[in-house]
């Protein structure tokens, strides 16, 4: 599935629609150049599972977990890490639990992760985002069937 989003507000109105289907999810990759859109993607996400406070980019802490009523939310941002060992150090494999969503950014950076069940990539054309839309799982199959919906 691809879309185009013309504004900020499409990003996280997106990420919200994400949201509402995302119970089965566990693993969600972003890519894309910086500024491309990845942590406000996030940001609609968190948002629409309920979280109502500021949403920081992990970009020096390696990750961000907002605990929420329904579920814990990892958001991971790989960008700086300049060890594979890093992930280990960190307790990477902690965060992989059933009632979790790891959303990860720059996931191309470690060298071995947990299969994605949403793959988003995330393209800058002039001042809009083009997103692509994939999944490897049922779970992700089924978020992107709902987008398709609407």
């Amino acid at each position: 599935m691809d879309k185009l989003l013309e504004n900020e507000q499409q990003t996280l109105e997106l990420g919200d629609a994400i949201a509402r289907h995302s119970n089965q999810l566990h693993i969600i990759y972003l890519n894309g150049l910086l500024g491309a859109g990845k942590t406000t993607l996030t940001r609609g996400i968190l948002q629409g599972l309920g979280y109502t406070q500021t949403v920081k980019s992990p970009t020096y802490t390696l990750v961000e977990t907002y605990v929420l009523d329904t579920r814990t939310v990892h958001h991971f941002d790989l960008y700086r890490m300049n060890d594979i060992h890093e992930l280990e150090e960190l307790g990477f494999r902690d965060y992989l639990t059933d009632d979790a969503l790891c959303i990860i950014e720059w996931p191309e950076r470690a060298a071995v992760l947990p299969e994605a069940d949403l793959i988003c990539d995330l393209k800058i054309i002039g001042s809009q985002r083009k997103i692509i839309l994939s999944s490897n799982t049922p779970a992700g199959d089924e978020v992107i069937a709902h987008l398709n919906r609407k």
